[in-house]
């Protein structure tokens, strides 16, 4: 039976390849609910939610198709720091947000610092990851 379409609630745990847990609602004690298939989640864990049964639980492995995408190269970007207010006081791996053309706001994260320029990396930080989910539906409306 599908659940598309439906108020949907799941504990899950997110684990990269090498066993890092990335996420988790374990930890933070609270259910994660969302309307199944309504583009709320990334498509890989929508499309396996749709499909269960409450109570049960699945472990899946989504490509970066299936979640963030590839890793884009369009969205690493070198500013001039003189472009950049206090270039000095940024380090590798701060997180900056950045205004984006349709007037909202983007995070980027400094991959690189050399003598005249800030290399940023604005992809999302999971986007070419292959991402491993235990999901465990709790409850459909």
């Amino acid at each position: 039976m599908s659940n598309a379409g439906r108020n949907v609630k799941v504990h899950y745990r997110g684990t990269l390849d090498d066993g890092t847990e990335f996420d988790s609602s374990y930890s933070r004690n609270q259910p994660l609910g969302f309307c199944c298939m309504g583009g709320q989640m990334i498509a890989g864990f929508d499309a396996a939610v749709n499909e269960m049964e409450v109570g049960q639980t699945i472990n899946i492995r989504l490509s970066p198709d299936e979640a963030y995408g590839e890793s884009d190269p369009n969205r690493v970007i070198r500013f001039p720091k003189s472009q950049i207010p206090n270039p000095e006081t940024y380090k590798v791996g701060d997180t900056v947000g950045l205004r984006a053309a349709y007037g909202g706001q983007i995070q980027a994260v400094i991959i690189e610092i050399q003598d005249d320029i800030i290399v940023l990396d604005a992809n999302h930080p999971m986007a070419g990851k292959y991402l491993n989910f235990e999901i465990t539906l709790l409850s459909v409306e």
